[in-house]
């Protein structure tokens, strides 16, 4: 049985004016909203002292495990205001499972799933006024789990903590929506079999940054992660899932990576790849090769390609660069399909439309 919830929250509530002022323009992670969750583990114990606390800076000691031994794993989903003034969270379960296996992997006792999305609930409560409304904005919720063993021991932790906080985000595309010019990265590898690509870990992001500087530098505005050993199968886009668009006339297919073990099973990925058969696609998970990639547009049979993800829902790829050269998905511009994909996808996770999957879980007052 996970243990009860506090919630020791703050008197001195933010004024009206300033916090509708910081959700105006609230940018992505830049803004965050005035509670937290924490909890802590010890192996006497168990899960224990969870609290909705006021949000603040933590106090970790400089042995702490975390920061010599990168034992951490985090989440990121979204709550969204719905039509009749209430709020929901897209698919916090998955979440959970997920969050859960990727502790599992890094040697750190999960957090009970039931409690994440307790948890979940809790923080959306305390914090329901910084809940976006309009347009494609929404609450983003960032759970964090790391060692916290004040000890340099090359081991699994005897203490952790879990913090979960929120941030009001607006529309990821606040432009309009726009391709991105993507890089593929052969110098650097992702993930291999056997490591942490199918964990949501802090240190894969840590070592992708190196690649994602090098996509910048050749004008991109992400990178391509292919397969570690023979740089051919496109794996994952950034920090995202990628999908493509196989066209014959109106026979619409989307074909995405499958689940071998080195990729991130996406909650976005899972959630397109239920949902294009209600728009009359099919979707398939297969390998595909950077040359099926490009002889694929270069055909027509591939129209358009497109990285999935909680930040960006659905990010259209204009154009893809490569040590050798480069080519250009369908005319470079948004394609048709995944503007329909985004757009029913946004119109669910926002009230718009009927939840068939039931996959919005309510957050009552």
């Amino acid at each position: 049985m996970s243990p009860p919830v506090e919630r020791r929250l703050r008197t001195d509530r933010l004024p009206t004016g300033e916090r509708l002022r910081l959700l105006s323009d609230p940018g992505f992670g830049r803004v965050f909203s005035e509670h937290m969750v924490t909890a802590t583990f010890d192996g006497d114990a168990g899960w224990h002292d969870v609290a909705v606390v006021p949000f603040a800076p933590l106090s970790l000691s400089p042995a702490s495990a975390v920061l010599h031994y990168a034992q951490a794993v985090f989440e990121g989903l979204k709550a969204y205001a719905q039509p009749d003034g209430s709020v929901a969270v897209f698919r916090p379960a998955a979440n959970a499972t997920r969050f859960a296996a990727s502790a599992r992997r890094m040697a750190i006792p999960p957090l009970p799933e039931d409690l994440f999305v307790v948890a979940v609930e809790e923080l959306v409560r305390a914090d329901r006024d910084w809940v976006p409304d309009g347009g494609e904005a929404s609450l983003y919720l960032r759970p964090l789990l790391f060692a916290d063993d004040p000890a340099l021991a090359v081991r699994p932790s005897d203490l952790y903590r879990f913090v979960m906080l929120a941030s009001p985000v607006g529309s990821y595309f606040a432009g309009g929506i726009a391709p991105v010019t993507v890089w593929l990265s052969t110098d650097y590898a992702r993930a291999a079999p056997g490591g942490t690509g199918a964990a949501k870990c802090a240190g894969n992001y840590g070592g992708s940054l190196v690649a994602q500087a090098q996509a910048e530098q050749h004008g991109c505005h992400q990178v391509v992660w292919l397969d570690a050993f023979e740089h051919r199968q496109v794996e994952e886009l950034g920090g995202m899932n990628v999908f493509f668009v196989e066209s014959d006339g109106s026979d619409v297919t989307l074909v995405t990576p499958p689940l071998t073990g080195t990729l991130l099973a996406g909650v976005v990925r899972d959630s397109l790849l239920r949902l294009a058969p209600s728009l009359g696609y099919r979707s398939v998970e297969r390998s595909v090769t950077v040359e099926d990639w490009e002889s694929g547009c270069r055909s027509g049979r591939i129209t358009e390609t497109f990285a999935c993800g909680t930040a960006a829902v659905v990010t259209p790829v204009g154009e893809v660069r490569h040590s050798r050269g480069s080519w250009v998905v369908g005319d470079g511009n948004p394609g048709e399909v995944s503007l329909r994909v985004r757009s029913a996808l946004l119109d669910l996770q926002h009230g718009r439309a009927p939840d068939t999957f039931g996959w919005m879980h309510p957050v009552d007052a």
